[in-house]
């Protein structure tokens, strides 16, 4: 299995247009599958603080899988009346078409979420949470449109990237695309017992469908080390299965049509993107990419309980790590996880701060400069990073001073 097949697959609408190509289907299929799309125009949502794109040319597309208990999705935790994103991802097309990259925002990341439209409305007010809340937040009225944009604010203000495109798509979507492929196998080594997914699986092989399929994609603590990041990497296995499941499986006009009818219905996607046409251009871009030129990533992250011991459930960005990812896919730049984890590692605990200063300041030498920036960016405080060569080899100082009042972000 090719990584091009899993960034299609993890992408719903893309995966739906590659097969649809690879299946000659006739022009009826395209106008009735067209029909399905549900667009969302967010642009005035957005307003004025949207971001412009460093690299024109270059795209980046958020990827949700929202957690929405509306309709036939209610049986999934009926004490959830808010929607949330329960996949965030952003997929990165260079502008000339020659790499990709695939980042994966944990939904458990303790970030800053700005002002945004409730969509029944009231404004909230700037305030750190989880990433994931960012959804709920917009959709407190229970206007979609308004759940994107939020989202879409909150990566935008954390990241720096342009989000140029947005698609999500929902519980029943995943589940009809799984049983159109007639189930999918796994082999979880250990029995999977989790109410809160409602999932009952044995240890071994076997094919899952149905509320099955769902449960385990969506099962967390019940396995493993009880991490997001665990989850991730489970999910990442059945969209592996689920890709070659439908190279193997999509061989007749009729499951054709039944898969790509599942995955068209339970999308939404910005008016800039809706229809097939579009769709499809943004298909074959993707098909143009090498496969060893497609980056899987996640944003470096550490447990945020090293910053704040009472906090076991939620992850910080690791920076500079993180600083280092975000900037170079701004500038159109290709990168590596082994460039990630190239350099030195600053977290809010780690820094010391002493006892009787006059001022606050931040210090670092040369060639760590967008480092100091790094972490200045994550004070909240008016302190700009000075130029030190005296200061210690690979080490940046941050001296708290009487004045200062802020928090790490």
């Amino acid at each position: 299995m090719t990584r091009r097949g899993r960034i299609a697959v993890w992408s719903a609408s893309i995966v739906a247009l590659l097969v649809l190509a690879a299946g000659g289907a006739g022009g009826w299929v395209y106008q009735r599958l067209d029909g399905n799309i549900n667009a969302s125009d967010i642009d005035d949502k957005l307003g004025g603080g949207h971001l412009v794109n460093l690299s024109p040319g270059a795209k980046n597309i958020l990827m949700v899988g929202s957690d929405s208990r509306d309709g036939a999705n209610g049986k999934h935790g009926k004490d959830l009346t808010t929607m949330q994103s329960d996949t965030l991802m952003v997929l990165r097309i260079a502008a000339n078409r020659k790499w990709a990259a695939v980042v994966s925002l944990l939904r458990d990341s303790w970030v800053q979420i700005p002002a945004c439209d409730r969509g029944d409305g009231t404004q909230s007010a700037p305030h750190p949470f989880k990433i994931n809340a960012a959804y709920a937040i917009g959709s407190a009225g229970g206007d979609a449109r308004s759940a994107a944009a939020c989202t879409i604010k909150t990566i935008e203000h954390n990241t720096g990237l342009r989000i140029d495109h947005f698609i999500t798509l929902d519980f029943q979507g995943f589940k009809g695309m799984v049983n159109a492929l007639g189930g999918i196998e796994i082999c979880p080594k250990q029995a999977i017992h989790d109410k809160k997914a409602r999932l009952d699986l044995e240890a071994g092989c076997q094919t899952v469908r149905d509320e099955h399929a769902l449960g385990y994609v969506r099962t967390r603590y019940s396995v493993g080390d009880g991490s997001d990041i665990g989850r991730i990497g489970r999910r990442q296995e059945f969209m592996q299965a689920l890709a070659t499941r439908a190279q193997e499986k999509l061989t007749s006009p009729g499951d054709v049509y039944a898969f790509l009818d599942a995955a068209t219905k339970s999308i939404t996607i910005d008016t800039g993107l809706a229809g097939i046409p579009p769709l499809y251009g943004l298909a074959s871009k993707l098909q143009d990419i090498p496969k060893d030129r497609l980056a899987f990533l996640t944003v470096p992250n550490y447990p945020r309980e090293v910053d704040i011991p009472t906090d076991k459930a939620n992850i910080s960005w690791q920076y500079p790590q993180a600083h280092t990812l975000f900037d170079a896919l701004a500038k159109d730049q290709e990168i590596t996880k082994e460039q990630l984890t190239s350099a030195p590692s600053v977290t809010a605990g780690s820094i010391p701060a002493p006892q009787r200063v006059a001022g606050t300041t931040l210090a670092h030498p040369s060639g760590l400069e967008i480092h100091a920036q790094a972490l200045a960016s994550r004070l909240k405080w008016p302190v700009g990073p000075d130029l030190d060569d005296r200061a210690a080899p690979r080490v940046i100082t941050l001296t708290v001073g009487p004045d200062y009042t802020g928090l790490l972000g």
